[in-house]
């Protein structure tokens, strides 16, 4: 890599900041009107997160905390970390006003572990589009197991990288536009637009990111001595990821309209550290 790949993506994520807190998307004025509110990933994960009541978690790459705080809500008692000032802002602006007592560290994430500890905390979170901003799913995978205490677990929902291998630009069919598996050199991209509704355009900035096959997060995992507890694949992603192709359920979650069953669009995975 010719540049440095995280002051890269920092400006854009701090620049997406202030849009997605203010943007519909995020429903953060229901945040503050709703004690028991939880964001749409969130109440997705319910059925497979289980009891957090008591548990110590840390959500890794948070942004601007709404699934953090909704964890919170659930009765874990959550540390939010990522590398963006600008999100972490917001994040502490939302915590503070909604009353939740969440702890927001400003770190990397592969610098986690030095920021926050080893083997401190029962639950690592990691939610949707948090991996494809990461060079290598191995040096992830070895954070994660440093960071849970043993008897802890890795819960994990993710857009599946088959999702991130399709061409969003090709409308009229499925087409692989992009690697399926971890590259050495990044994947360039320069965009106005963002994952949700803003108000306004970002001005272009260069982002670099990286796709990692099903089998290599998997294998990085079990690398670090983590017992793989649960992997579901959904033939849904919470954001719009496949324009013209896609309809928004009652969930908030986005499907495919003509044959779902073709191909996976996240997956759940679940690990535990003995």
């Amino acid at each position: 890599m010719t540049e440095d790949y995280r002051t890269l993506n920092r400006a854009n994520w701090d620049q997406r900041a202030p849009m997605h807190a203010a943007s519909p998307g995020y429903r953060v004025a229901r945040f503050l009107a709703e004690p028991d509110f939880l964001s749409a990933t969130v109440r997705f994960d319910l059925p497979l997160l289980g009891d957090l009541r008591g548990l110590r978690g840390v959500h890794l790459q948070c942004h601007i905390g709404t699934d953090t705080i909704s964890l919170a809500r659930l009765g874990a008692r959550m540390t939010g970390l990522d590398f963006s000032p600008a999100s972490l802002a917001q994040a502490r602006s939302l915590a503070r006003q909604a009353d939740a007592e969440v702890d927001f560290v400003e770190a990397d994430v592969y610098d986690a572990v030095s920021a926050l500890g080893a083997e401190r905390f029962d639950l690592v979170f990691t939610g949707i589009g948090a991996l494809c901003w990461l060079p290598s799913v191995d040096r992830w995978a070895r954070t994660v197991a440093e960071l849970l205490r043993p008897g802890g677990r890795l819960f994990l929902r993710e857009a599946h990288p088959m999702l991130w291998a399709l061409d969003e630009d090709v409308t009229d069919r499925l087409t692989l536009g992009y690697s399926y598996f971890e590259t050495p050199e990044p994947m360039v991209f320069s965009n106005e637009s963002t994952y949700v509704e803003i108000d306004g355009r970002l001005d272009p900035t260069i982002t670099h990111e990286w796709n990692h096959g099903l089998g290599e997060i998997v294998s990085a995992l079990l690398a670090t001595g983590l017992t793989l507890t649960g992997l579901t694949e959904h033939r849904s992603v919470p954001w719009n990821a496949l324009p013209g192709r896609m309809t928004c359920d009652e969930h908030d979650e986005w499907r495919l309209i003509e044959h779902p069953e073709r191909v996976p669009l996240s997956y759940t995975l679940q690990a535990r550290k003995e």
